[in-house]
Parts: structure tokens; sequence; C-alpha cells
């Protein structure tokens, strides 16, 4: 059982002289049931690597509702989005897999052997016996400020993570966004530290908030003391001094422009669902849904399954629960391709003592 950590990086990850990671199974998307996917391809013995583009494991729960109530788990009457994936994560830690986030899987390609060589936005290369898609509805992206030319100026000016933040110290800083995590990346830059900024400025296209009332109450009070500024309007443009951005242009809702100095955007609108690159793997869409059988959940190319919210078939229901199952029989057929001369054999966690060595309950 493969369970490597190690990382490739090249220019063309398709085409480079730097080894691979080999892997029994890659599984794209580390949401709830691409976590329990791995659960179960650990009790088939069947090492993975997971890659997510979100910075910690989770999909859309962590990334949407992390603190709203679940009610429809089995056995568990309600729980939030983060306590899922926390029990989650508890459950898979015995099989040990390996997580490869922030990036996203851009290129897929069947070898001669019938393995897949596989590239991330990352540079990361795998080689892989099998792939499964367990991307919800796609791979989670910042939504940007769609403004001409501002591209240039990202990942130096302009971030769309407030978890890692350059010094800010003397720094005119402008944070967009409406949820808890812009205003709460605002409040947390006025925290009286050595490296407090000049200004920081909130921009949101009108006075009202999808963040919580205690959020936004601290923000008001913030503003009030005059640690920050709320500006309620649009930005519209910016000017720039060759490569650095100096000012942004606003567009109130009183109908007046403002020029703001700015230093560091942090642009946090949210997050945007992208199916990504699947089309060019070969693999049948409906409706930017990958189609799978009911039996394996395996697409129309042999060795990639789907699973959770990304595929479809007959009566698919988009329900956490149903990506369970789906996991769990898409692990039984992958155990027939890494392990062809074993027979199919259903064990259970009750009484198999295979299992609980595996889940650590008795000693190997």
């Amino acid at each position: 059982m493969e369970r490597q950590d190690r990382q490739a990086v090249g220019t063309d990850p398709l085409n480079t002289d730097t080894a691979p990671i080999h892997t029994d199974a890659l599984v794209i998307g580390a949401g709830p049931t691409g976590l329990f996917l791995a659960f179960q391809l650990g009790l088939q013995e069947i090492g993975c690597h997971l890659v997510d583009s979100l910075h910690a494991p989770g999909g859309q729960c962590l990334a949407l509702y992390p603190d709203k109530p679940i009610y429809d788990i089995p056995a568990v009457p309600v729980c939030t989005g983060r306590e899922l994936v926390d029990q989650l994560l508890a459950q898979v830690r015995p099989m040990a897999p390996v997580f490869h986030l922030d990036q996203q899987v851009s290129a897929v390609a069947r070898r001669a052997d019938g393995h897949f060589d596989v590239a991330t936005s990352a540079g990361v290369r795998f080689v892989a016996r099998a792939i499964f898609v367990a991307a919800g509805v796609g791979a989670f992206v910042p939504r940007h400020l769609k403004l001409e030319g501002l591209e240039r100026f990202t990942a130096r000016q302009v971030l769309h993570s407030a978890d890692a933040l350059p010094p800010t110290a003397d720094q005119h800083v402008v944070v967009l966004g409406e949820d808890d995590a812009a205003l709460e990346a605002a409040l947390a830059l006025c925290a009286e530290t050595p490296s407090q900024p000049a200004s920081i400025t909130l921009i949101h296209r009108r006075d009202a908030f999808k963040a919580a009332a205690e959020v936004v109450d601290r923000m008001r009070a913030a503003c009030a003391a005059g640690r920050m500024r709320f500006v309620a309007g649009q930005v519209i443009g910016f000017e720039a001094n060759e490569d650095t951005l100096t000012h942004l242009k606003v567009s109130g809702t009183d109908g007046t422009t403002a020029t703001l100095p700015i230093d560091l955007l942090l642009v946090l609108l949210g997050l945007s669902p992208k199916l990504g690159p699947m089309a060019d793997w070969g693999v049948q869409l409906e409706r930017k849904q990958v189609a799978v059988d009911t039996e394996k959940f395996e697409t129309n190319v042999p060795g990639i399954f789907a699973v959770g919210d990304v595929n479809t078939y007959p009566g698919k229901k988009k329900l956490i629960v149903c990506g369970f199952h789906e996991a769990t029989m898409a692990a039984y057929a992958a155990a027939a391709i890494v392990f062809p001369d074993r027979p199919l054999q259903v064990q259970y966690t009750t009484t198999s003592s295979r299992l609980h060595r595996l889940l650590g309950v008795t000693p190997v």
C-alpha cells in the first residue's frame, strides 16, 4: 500500500525529469465524500493521496456552512459542518492519507500500462492506478474583482486570502467583502500591534452584510472608534505607477466617486465552484456533471470514478449520505483494479481482525 509524501515540481507537469508520486488511488476533492472515500479505500488496503483547491480539508461543509447545523447524517441527530469534518478526519486518520492542498488537478493522461499520469496546478505529479473525482460542485476558487489589468498585481498587492498577509505596517489596506471572513480580516488588522496599517477600509456595495450580527456590531464599533472605516460602494477603477498599484476609484451609493490610496487590496468576495478541465480527460459530462454507472460509480473511462455531487445517474440525489454510499461502492470496485488476484470479500468492522488491525483497534 503506497503512502509516499513527496512532492515533485516541474515546469511541464506531464513531461519532466522529476520523479512523480506513485499511488494506488488519487482522490480529487477532500470534502466529506472524499474523506469517507479515503477511509473506505483504507479498509481495502488501498493507499491514497487527496488533492483539494482549498487550504484545508472539508469542502463545502467548511467553506460555506462550517457553523450551520446538519440534521441528516445517520445516527447523528445534529452536527455542524465543522464537527462533521472533524469526525471524518478522525475516522480516516488510521489510514494515513496524504493531502495536497491549495492546488487543482490540471491534467490527466492514461499511460501505456493503464495507469494515469496526473499533474496539479502546483506542479505536483502523480502516477495513479485509479482516480476518484469527489469534487462536489467543483473546485472552490476565490471570486476575483473584475477590473481589466488588475490581475497583474495578484499575489503582490492583490490577495484573495487573509491567511498569509505580508507586513502591513504603515500600509493603506482595503478589504472587499460582506461575509464573516471579510469583516474578521478587517477587524484583525485593526488590532493594536507594532505592524499597524496606516489605514484600513472595508468596502461593500451596500450597508448590509452576510456576516453574523455580532461580527457586524464589532465592525461598526471599530468604525465609530476611528480604527477603520466602511465605504458603501463599488470599485470601478484603479491607478498605478508602472507596476505598483497606488489608488482605487470607488463609486459610492450617494453618487460620488472617491479615490483611495492603497498598498494592499484584500479581495474576500467568497468562493466560486469551477468544474475544471475534466472534459479534457475523456470523461462523459451531462450538464457539467460526470456520468457514472450505479454498480461501481465508474465513468466511461475505466479506472476513473466519480462520487458525490459531481456525478449524475438516473435517480441521483445530491445528499451527503448518498455520497457516502457511492464512495463505498467505488472503493470496492477499486480493489479489483489494485488487487486483481484477490477475491472480493465483504468484511465487517464489528468482527474482522484484519479491519481491526487497519483501524488500530488491535496491535498489528
